[in-house]
């Protein structure tokens, strides 16, 4: 049961037509306020029941995180009373629902549509709470309220900032095909087509058997060999967590893995995606050629970074389970040494026999800024701090690539276009 304003004005008004009658008694007040008792039970009676109200979900299922979705819920009045009152549709606070409650008028028999509109600021699932039906009686006194069930859920993606950087890095890849086509072949590279022989051509690239068959000399032209296979691992243990500016590590090694799968996508490779810590958090593997980033931003919009520590030799196990055929595995990790020289070091060896392995890393531009710091003594120790940090990167990136691994380490803005060129660049030498 719920009153409304007009309730209180309502008892204040009894209480003073009694000082004003002059007869002041327990019994006369008594009786003023049982009337204004039981008007209210009366409009609570006579109010529609929100317990029979039906309701139903329509709209958006997924949004980027930065934009917004527009959903409707539509309530249905199986009664035969007039619903008056308020709908308030509840979600958890990073939703940023508008409007959070609306004013109902729906007569019995008739069905009324609410327009929601949510901007959430949290990458995940964000669900519905519930909807709070509240009725109120003919007399405007009091009412029922209620909160009945409307499941919903509504995934939100991660933003793909990066995608800016896609048209130039397409471009660098057709400049790099058309170039190939022109050279002989070699590793990394796989038959394009036949032409007519101009000068100029090497004549290793002269087809015999397609020249007796022509008037003319033939030649063989060469592509970048396609069908690649790329695993992307994203280590979400607790480095991950870590904040570069405004942003957890991870949302940035996501976003540089996104522009990654999307490139090499339409360079015909294929990509595969492994979230793991101490287990799998998600796992896309690749059903043909082309991009998968609907699937890829769809698994990695619920993943948070977990507050332990990650499990190298479980993260190399499962990446050679993946199958004994060479691939490029990109590993997005923090340059820790702590972590990885106990851990990544000594089971590198096992990785990089086998396949390429290139490990990407989000710097912080902040111990950069620190490690420049001069003037008063507090500054130079922060100044010592991070250079101490920064050598241990250099020496775990030198010892990264001594035992056969590439390595980007680049700061926030700059991850992304960072990997896509290492990408490039692999390919260019046909080492993938």
């Amino acid at each position: 049961m719920v009153v409304t304003g007009r309730s209180v004005v309502l008892a204040l008004l009894a209480v003073g037509a009694v000082l004003v009658s002059g007869q002041i008694s327990p019994q006369v007040t008594a009786a003023a306020l049982a009337v204004v008792a039981a008007l209210l039970v009366l409009d609570v009676l006579l109010a529609a029941s929100p317990r029979a109200m039906r309701l139903t979900r329509e709209g958006d299922t997924s949004v980027r995180l930065g934009e917004s979705a527009a959903l409707s819920l539509v309530l249905h009045n199986p009664t035969r009373r007039t619903l008056r009152g308020r709908v308030r549709d509840a979600w958890p606070p990073s939703a940023h629902v508008e409007p959070r409650s609306a004013p109902a008028h729906v007569a019995g028999g008739e069905r009324r549509r609410f327009g929601v509109t949510l901007a959430p600021t949290r990458r995940g699932d964000a669900r519905a709470a519930g909807v709070t039906v509240r009725t109120i009686g003919p007399l405007g006194l009091a009412g029922r309220q209620r909160t009945l069930s409307a499941p919903w859920t509504v995934r939100v993606l991660p933003p793909f900032h990066s995608r800016r950087h896609l048209p130039g890095k397409l471009s660098r890849l057709r400049e790099l095909e058309g170039q190939h086509t022109a050279m002989v072949r070699g590793q990394g590279s796989e038959f394009d087509s036949l032409r007519d022989y101009v000068r100029g051509d090497d004549v290793r690239s002269i087809d015999w058997r397609a020249t007796a068959r022509n008037d003319g000399v033939v030649v063989r032209t060469w592509r970048p060999e396609r069908d690649r296979r790329i695993l992307i691992v994203l280590d979400t243990g607790r480095t991950s967590a870590g904040r570069v500016g405004d942003t957890p590590r991870l949302d940035h090694s996501m976003d540089a893995s996104l522009l990654l799968a999307a490139l090499a996508g339409r360079a015909g490779d294929r990509v595969d995606f492994l979230a793991y810590d101490r287990r799998v958090r998600a796992q896309v593997r690749s059903g043909g050629k082309g991009s998968q980033i609907q699937q890829l931003v769809s698994a990695m919009a619920p993943l948070e970074a977990a507050l332990v520590e990650s499990d190298p030799a479980g993260m190399a196990g499962t990446v050679m389970a993946q199958g004994r055929s060479r691939k490029l595995v990109v590993l997005m990790t923090d340059l820790n040494a702590a972590a990885l020289e106990e851990s990544l070091l000594p089971r590198l060896p096992a990785l990089t026999s086998q396949h390429l392995l290139l490990v990407a890393s989000v710097r912080d531009p902040a111990v950069d800024a620190m490690a420049e710091e001069r003037g008063t003594p507090e500054a130079l120790y922060r100044a010592a701090s991070a250079e101490r940090t920064l050598a241990e990167r250099r020496r775990v990136t030198s010892e990264l690539r001594r035992m056969g691994a590439e390595v980007v380490d680049a700061g926030p803005e700059h991850i992304a276009p960072a990997l896509a060129d290492a990408y490039i660049n692999l390919k260019a030498q046909g080492r993938l």
